[in-house]
C-alpha cells in the first residue's frame, strides 16, 4: 500500500542521506509585548508560515530571488525522483531547463486565476507539477507506484519534496504549547492562512517535535480550517477571510469573538479588523515580522494586543 503524504513526510525524516535547508537563527524584533485580557473571544485562528511556522524569507515561496536555491531545489527534486532520464535533452543543465519549464507554467497559473474583484489568486503546488509529469509521461516516465501512490499523490509528494528543499521550515518557539492549551480550553481554534496542500502535514510533523500532539480534529475545532489553496483566493483577499468567518457563524460565533493571530498586518490582520474580528501581532522574529510602525500605531490597522511569545495567547484569553 502506497504511503500517505504524512508518512512519506516521516519516512523522508527517517533517511540519514537527505539535507534539509534550515531557517536562519532567530533574531528577537524590537517589539513591546501588550497582552492583558481581550474579553469576549471565544475563537482563535492563527496564521502559519511566519506565526506557527518559521520558515526561510519569513514566507512561503513559489522561487527565491537567489538561483542557487533553485538549482539546489530543483537537482534534489530531479534526481529523487529519477526525472533525468525522461526529460528532453537540450544544452545546460538539467535544472535550468526544469526551472524555464517550472516559470513558464508558475506564470501561467498567476494569469490564469479566476477570483473575486479585488481578490489575490492562489496558486496550488501540485498544479505546477501535475503538468511538468505530464510532460514526462510523454517520454514514458514511470515511478514506483506501490511507494508514491496515483498519479495526483505523486505529485503531491514532488511538490512538498520542491519547497522542503527549496525553504527551511522550523515550528516556532512554544507553538505546540500555545496550540494545546488553547485546544484543552473551551475556545475554538482554527486556522487562516495561506497554504498549499501539504501545509498541514509540514506544520504538524514540525509542531511536533516540541510536544505530543493529538489528532488535527482534536487540535483545532472541526470545520474550522480555513486554507487558501482549496479556496482559490490568498491574503489579502477578503474572500478567504469571509469564508472563515462563515465558519464560525455556523457555531453563532461572530467576527468581534473571534481573535486571529499573525506575523504580518497589512495583508492579514488589517483585513481581520476590517471584517470586524480582533487581532494579535505575533512580533518574536524579526525575519517573519511585517509590519512597520505606523501600521502598528494607525487607528485603521493598530493590532488589539501583540504578542512577543506565542504562549502569550494564555494571557490574553485567561487559559492555561
Amino acid at each position: 500500500m502506497s504511503k500517505t503524504l504524512e508518512e512519506y513526510i516521516e519516512w523522508l525524516d527517517e533517511q540519514p542521506q537527505y539535507i534539509w535547508p534550515t531557517p536562519p537563527e532567530l533574531v528577537l524584533a524590537k517589539a513591546t509585548a501588550s497582552i492583558k485580557p481581550l474579553p469576549g473571544v471565544r475563537a482563535v485562528t492563527w496564521n502559519i508560515y511566519g506565526t506557527l511556522l518559521r520558515i526561510t524569507d519569513g514566507e512561503l515561496l513559489f522561487e527565491t530571488p537567489e538561483e542557487i536555491r533553485m538549482q539546489v531545489a530543483l537537482e534534489k527534486t530531479i534526481k529523487e525522483f529519477n526525472m533525468w532520464n525522461f526529460m528532453h535533452r537540450k544544452p545546460g543543465a538539467p535544472w535550468e531547463d526544469m526551472y524555464q519549464q517550472y516559470s513558464g507554467f508558475l506564470n501561467e497559473l498567476r494569469m490564469s486565476g479566476d477570483v473575486k474583484k479585488g481578490d489575490v489568486p492562489e496558486i496550488n503546488s501540485m498544479r505546477i507539477w501535475y503538468k511538468l509529469l505530464k510532460r514526462l509521461l510523454k517520454k514514458e516516465y514511470h515511478y514506483d507506484v506501490s511507494f508514491y501512490g496515483d498519479f495526483e499523490e505523486l505529485t503531491e509528494k514532488v511538490a512538498y519534496f520542491f519547497h522542503a528543499n527549496l525553504q527551511g521550515v522550523e515550528a516556532s518557539p512554544k507553538a505546540a504549547r500555545a496550540l494545546l492549551t488553547v485546544a484543552e480550553s473551551k475556545i475554538h481554534q482554527g486556522i487562516l492562512a495561506d497554504a498549499q496542500p501539504f501545509t498541514l502535514c509540514q506544520m504538524l510533523r514540525a509542531i511536533s517535535r516540541q510536544d505530543t500532539l493529538p489528532e488535527l480534529e482534536e487540535l483545532f475545532t472541526p470545520g474550522c480550517v480555513t486554507l487558501s489553496f482549496p479556496t482559490g483566493a490568498r491574503k489579502p483577499s477578503k474572500t478567504l477571510f469571509e469564508t472563515c468567518l462563515k465558519k464560525f457563524q455556523r457555531l453563532d460565533i461572530p467576527p468581534e469573538s473571534v481573535l486571529h493571530v499573525s506575523n504580518c498586518i497589512n495583508d492579514d490582520l488589517a483585513i481581520a479588523k476590517q471584517l470586524g474580528m480582533k487581532t494579535a501581532l505575533y512580533a518574536e522574529d524579526k525575519v517573519s515580522l511585517k509590519a512597520t510602525r505606523a501600521e502598528v500605531s494607525h487607528p485603521e490597522t493598530k493590532p488589539d494586543r501583540l504578542m512577543t511569545d506565542l504562549l502569550q495567547i494564555r494571557d490574553i484569553l485567561q487559559i492555561g
